[in-house]
């Protein structure tokens, strides 16, 4: 049986558009990870590589990096770059600094997705160490500067397309995301204990 077969002409194709728009909407929302192994599989969205250290070569020729942040709509956490763009030899290792706030009383844990656009420039753009590569969690009212160093490969300048980049804007999203273990059986054990105290007050 054929999924929308009553429908016809521009009905069906505006359905099955959003279906498949709330189908890859709702994977992202659930699962940070499923979408983070989709991008790096397909390329998507200027996804970026890792590098264990930093390029033996260096250029002249410099890149401006910009840095952008956001938040999905249920974050509560307060989430900007520390400055807002830097201009980097091409090959050299850059070292930026975001900062994150928990405003609320209970921790909260993210983890960030992100991308660089132009999308051409993702495959050289190489990050050396990055607060996206591990969940966050931030205590009540924890403020912290989280780090992201990267360099731009200088084989971006032998690039059809890449060679033409004189800007790259680096993007991450926080979402917020299920506490650890850990986390939760710690936050518990005040109350736990608390309540063990009264019992025993009340008994004596």
């Amino acid at each position: 049986m054929k999924l929308f077969a009553n429908l016809s002409g521009p009905h069906r194709t505006a359905l099955m558009t959003s279906a498949v728009v709330v189908t890859m909407g709702g994977l992202a929302y659930a699962s940070v990870p499923f979408y983070d192994w989709f991008c790096r599989v397909t390329g998507f969205g200027g996804i970026t590589n890792v590098a264990e250290a930093g390029s033996d070569v260096v250029l002249d020729q410099t890149i401006t990096v910009r840095f952008d942040a956001s938040l999905d709509r249920d974050m509560p956490w307060t989430f900007k770059p520390e400055v807002r763009e830097m201009e980097l030899r091409i090959g050299e290792t850059g070292l930026a600094y975001y900062e994150a706030h928990n405003p609320l009383d209970v921790p909260i844990a993210g983890q960030a997705a992100y991308n660089v656009t132009p999308y051409e420039a993702g495959a050289f753009f190489d990050k050396i160490e990055c607060f996206c590569f591990t969940e966050q969690v931030l205590q009540p009212g924890e403020t912290v500067m989280m780090p992201v160093s990267f360099f731009v490969d200088p084989a971006i300048v032998d690039d059809r397309e890449g060679k033409h980049v004189h800007t790259i804007t680096l993007s991450y999203t926080f979402y917020q995301i299920d506490l650890p273990e850990d986390v939760v059986q710690a936050a518990l054990a005040p109350s736990t204990l608390t309540t063990a105290s009264q019992d025993a007050i009340e008994l004596n």
